[in-house]
């Protein structure tokens, strides 16, 4: 009896975890898959180069194990086929323990994404929770006989549907912008103020003297001692925003950029830019041109392929750079559009929904 309450108590753990990670990344897969690449970067450099194919279908791979999050969860929760459920659990959670502790011991990508933009956590702290969750789904693998084979008809359909209403909701994300926005651009952000810190920073500073470690919140003028380290007690209060910047061959331009009436056009890679995805942005630049909102285009490519694309678009506007993963995380469509007035995030749009003209003048007022 203990047994099988236990058992289930870690079910319910487990399961809703699971539940709660795939649903936060199910609102973002273009995210998680930005965070694979980053991933088979670091593979294909210090493991092998086979990882740089996997950068190609990162989206669809993301969208299967975020999918696979939420409908795993459901059915070890509601006890649909737990014996292979517990199976699936167990792989994809010693891929994520591998996954983590890399990223960990070698610090090579500093956040896992195992929340996505929602909750962050450091190298090792995602590397401990997956160890708990490793231990966790161990014990279900150890007592799996114990388990039952097939659930109810109610459970296997709370299943389906889950999985249908999964990729609903990932396919819709993608083909637009993420339901809810957890990033640091996110709409009603004041670019400006989050680039300030919150608060003054405030440090400690570990002294040695004598073959002790003292720490002090001012640093010591007192003969003997020899510096150590120096370390942020207020972490919280760094800025939210810490690279934002555009500029172009004539100078940095991130001030102008947050200043006035602006409609910035995204994209973190011209190439991969599809031409017919441009097509209501022209309608739009032609509209707002001459008028008290200024069209930009932001791009992380190189000056001739920006200046490139304006002339081949007939465009009437000022091209600058931007870094790729600043542009990545600001806006999950390639283009996009980005409505700022006086630095603050008024609203964005997926290339699918370009604004019409009369529309962006109605909000940047």
């Amino acid at each position: 009896m203990l047994k099988n309450i236990s058992l289930f108590a870690i079910r319910l753990f487990v399961g809703g975890l699971f539940i709660f990670s795939g649903l936060i990344k199910v609102n973002d897969p273009v995210g998680t898959a930005i965070k694979l690449e980053e991933y088979f970067d670091v593979f294909g450099n210090d493991i092998a180069s086979f990882f740089f194919v996997f950068k190609d279908i990162a989206l669809p791979l993301a969208v299967f194990l975020v999918v696979a999050e939420v409908v795993l969860g459901v059915m070890l929760i509601v006890g649909v086929r737990l014996r292979l459920t517990v199976w699936a659990l167990s792989l994809m959670i010693v891929f994520f323990t591998f996954l983590t502790f890399y990223s960990a011991y070698f610090n090579k990508v500093t956040d896992c994404g195992c929340f996505g933009d929602a909750i962050k956590l450091t190298p090792w702290e995602s590397f401990i929770k997956d160890v708990i969750l490793l231990v966790l789904i161990g014990v279900l693998f150890y007592f799996r006989k114990d388990l039952s084979k097939q659930g109810p008809a109610w459970a296997n359909w709370t299943a389906r549907i889950s999985l249908v209403l999964s990729l609903i909701l990932a396919i819709t994300a993608i083909r637009n912008l993420p339901f809810i926005d957890f990033r640091a651009y996110k709409e009603g952000v004041n670019i400006q103020e989050a680039m300030l810190p919150s608060a003054p920073l405030q440090y400690s500073y570990v002294m040695e003297k004598d073959g002790d470690l003292y720490t002090f919140d001012q640093y010591p003028m007192e003969e003997g001692y020899e510096f150590v380290e120096m370390k942020l007690i207020n972490e919280d209060a760094l800025p939210k925003i810490s690279d934002f910047a555009v500029w172009n061959s004539d100078g940095d331009y991130t001030e102008e950029i947050l200043t006035g009436k602006k409609a910035v056009i995204l994209s973190f890679n011209l190439s991969k830019t599809n031409p017919d995805h441009l097509k209501d942005m022209d309608a739009l630049v032609n509209e707002l041109s001459g008028s008290d909102i200024t069209p930009v285009l932001v791009a992380a490519s190189s000056e001739e392929d920006i200046q490139g694309l304006i002339a081949n678009r007939g465009w009437d506007l000022v091209g600058y750079q931007g870094d790729a993963t600043v542009i990545k995380t600001i806006m999950r469509s390639n283009p996009g559009l980005m409505l700022l007035q006086d630095g603050v995030v008024i609203k964005k749009y997926h290339h699918r929904n370009t604004p019409e003209p009369q529309e962006v003048k109605g909000l940047l007022r």
